[in-house]
């Protein structure tokens, strides 16, 4: 397996931040994403490149595996094991002295030959290291479950979606992650999911919130308007002498609520009555004939 630099990459330096990674992360992320580059080889390898190193460096126990073993840290957790139990054995542990971008391989995997035939531990399965990855997803993205294939250190991986699932939310995949030593099991992948809103709703949590501009003559006078929602327009009646800064809740309207079907938050209206401007002289006059009225 060849060395593969990550920083290089994501055109970061090795003592970057992790705001400067997820930052430049989501900058190639948007570039080279596959809807944007239709039947683009290049471009659909680069968006797998950049998504892999992503997943290395944005996690603070893999960066630092990373940094230590190179292309061999999904095995770090196991070289350790082992190392710990040559030690119990009375056997030689070796010495590293840290990766510096060469043939690290050979050495690591003679290692493990020599651990499966000598000392107590010898024969001992490690499990497989677990997989961390981030999936980017519009709000629209998230209102019926759907099916996806993501690309996981060059495996692709099929997944369902289910519908409602939040901004920041991890699942676990079991058994997609690295492969065990000595029949070990392998380690599982948690996909954190990164939801970007592309709507004019606010969002909280299964309920939307928006506001509506409304006229000042419908405020007063009463009527209906038709409001977009995120599965089509509806018809909302306005009551009579509708104050600014009133609420109306259209039931079943928000988003989809996780792992239960047929179930949904509530959409929230909230009236901004706009005042009219440059006023006609009649108006003015009527204007004022209703102000005249009011003070009676």
């Amino acid at each position: 397996m060849a060395f593969i630099d990550y920083y290089t990459i994501l055109g970061v330096a090795k003592n970057a931040t992790e705001i400067e990674i997820k930052k430049a992360y989501r900058k190639l992320a948007r570039k080279y994403h596959p809807d944007l580059n239709p039947n683009n080889k290049e471009a659909e390898q680069k968006f797998k490149d950049i998504n892999e190193a992503h997943e290395v460096l944005s996690n603070v126990e893999n960066r630092k595996k990373y940094d230590a073993y190179g292309k061999d840290w999904k095995h770090a957790d196991q070289f350790e094991q082992a190392k710990q139990e040559r030690a119990k054995a009375g056997g030689n542990q070796g010495s590293f002295e840290g990766f510096e971008g060469g043939e690290y391989s050979d050495f690591f995997e003679s290692m493990f030959n020599r651990s499966a035939g000598e000392g107590r531990g010898g024969n001992r399965s490690f499990r497989g290291q677990d997989y961390n990855a981030e999936l980017q997803l519009n709000l629209t993205d998230v209102l019926v479950a759907q099916k996806q294939t993501i690309t996981v250190n060059g495996k692709q991986i099929r997944l369902t979606i289910p519908a409602g699932i939040k901004d920041g939310q991890v699942i676990k995949i079991n058994g997609q992650g690295g492969v065990g030593v000595n029949t070990g099991a392998k380690g599982d992948l948690y996909i954190r999911f990164s939801i970007v809103n592309n709507t004019a709703f606010k969002i909280d949590n299964d309920d939307l919130h928006k506001n509506i501009d409304l006229d000042l003559y419908k405020a007063l006078l009463g009527g209906e308007m038709i409001v977009e929602t995120l599965t089509g327009k509806v018809n909302v009646k306005i009551a009579p002498e509708t104050q600014n800064g009133a609420k109306v809740k259209l039931k079943g309207k928000g988003l989809p609520r996780y792992k239960k079907e047929g179930e949904f938050g509530d959409l929230y209206l909230v009236w901004r009555i706009v005042l009219p401007t440059k006023l006609s002289e009649k108006e003015k006059e009527l204007l004022n004939e209703l102000a005249k009225l009011r003070t009676v």
